[in-house]
């Protein structure tokens, strides 16, 4: 069984650890350097972007997750963790930082503010037996890709919108919030993810 971590700072960190549960991975609340090397892969929930990325400073974090990041630890970031793994960010602070893991170009609150919210049922690569139903909540999206990151998800499911969910290897980013609905197949997915990259 493969230890998962979540980013335990901000954003519904129970919701992701019942779910990693469930999809049958063992989950660790992160929230010092040391929790980092007791895990074979890390969700990053949602929350304020801007905010997590001074959260992981001030616990002394950030440089300790790069350093593992950049040594091929399998990471998905949801919502705003999806803006912590961008190489570069629209409308963010200029003192934020990112962990660049994902090379593409996100916009942050780009579906709109809290009261923009909504949901949908999207057809996700890799994600088997249907329509997953997606929230969104001052979601961000993709506005560009770089070389080798696959799209797994587009709004509306159409060919030319916008980009919500992505992967390449070991990394995983989606604009919603998949903790929330009951819905387990995207962190058994992870799970999949991470099993892979320990064999």
């Amino acid at each position: 069984m493969v230890t998962i971590g979540v980013l335990a700072l901000q954003g519904d960190v129970d919701e992701h650890m019942r779910a990693l549960e469930r999809s049958g991975a063992r989950a660790l609340r992160v929230r010092r350097a040391d929790e980092l090397e007791q895990i074979e892969g890390l969700i990053i929930p949602g929350g304020e972007s801007t905010t997590m990325s001074k959260l992981l400073t001030s616990f002394g974090l950030f440089d300790p997750l790069a350093q593992r990041i950049r040594s091929g630890l399998p990471v998905w970031g949801t919502c705003a963790g999806m803006i912590m793994l961008a190489s570069s960010i629209l409308d963010g602070r200029e003192d934020q930082r990112s962990f660049g893991a994902l090379d593409m170009v996100v916009r942050r609150n780009a579906f709109g503010r809290q009261f923009d919210s909504y949901e949908e049922d999207l057809q996700i690569r890799g994600v088997e037996g249907g329509p997953f139903h997606a929230v969104f909540i001052r979601a961000p999206w993709v506005e560009s890709l770089g070389e080798g990151v696959e799209v797994l998800a587009r709004a509306d499911n159409s060919e030319d919108g916008p980009i919500i969910a992505v992967r390449k290897g070991p990394f995983m980013a989606c604009s919603f919030h998949p903790e929330l609905g009951g819905d387990d197949r995207m962190h058994a997915l992870f799970t999949s993810i991470v099993e892979e990259s320990t064999r």
